[in-house]
């Protein structure tokens, strides 16, 4: 699996859900059809900032050995965000079959890169 590929294109997933987040949490709310108050605003903007950094530690370590006990913090952290997200996504899409098409898509996306990361956790790295 060529985990450079994964690690840098979950990254710009990222970094593009951060600076939206961070940026335009009110346009975020309204295409949701969520309250946009203060406090909405605000833990948008903070979960903008995790996602960026979550973004920022992808980007970093998309260039080195990833998998098996290589960057395994890294793999474990990445899986664990995909997974849970992924699950929950596909919990409340299953429940509520007329979500908006992207809200299937990122579901569909997170369940395929908890997958990825979940195998780049269980295979060595390829040799260079």
């Amino acid at each position: 699996m060529n985990t450079k590929l994964v690690m840098t294109s979950s990254a710009i997933l990222m970094y593009a859900a951060g600076i939206i987040l961070s940026f335009a949490p009110d346009l975020i709310l309204q295409v949701l059809d969520l309250n946009t108050d203060q406090i909405s605003l605000f833990l948008m903007q903070i979960v903008g900032a995790l996602y960026f950094g979550f973004g920022m530690l992808n980007w970093m370590n998309k260039g080195r050995p990833i998998g098996g006990i290589y960057n395994r913090p890294v793999a474990i952290a990445n899986l664990s965000h995909f997974m849970i997200a992924g699950l929950a996504l596909l919990k409340g899409l299953l429940s509520n079959p007329a979500l908006p098409a992207f809200i299937w898509a990122l579901g569909i996306l997170y369940i395929g890169f908890g997958i990825a990361f979940g195998l780049i956790l269980i295979r060595h790295p390829p040799a260079d």
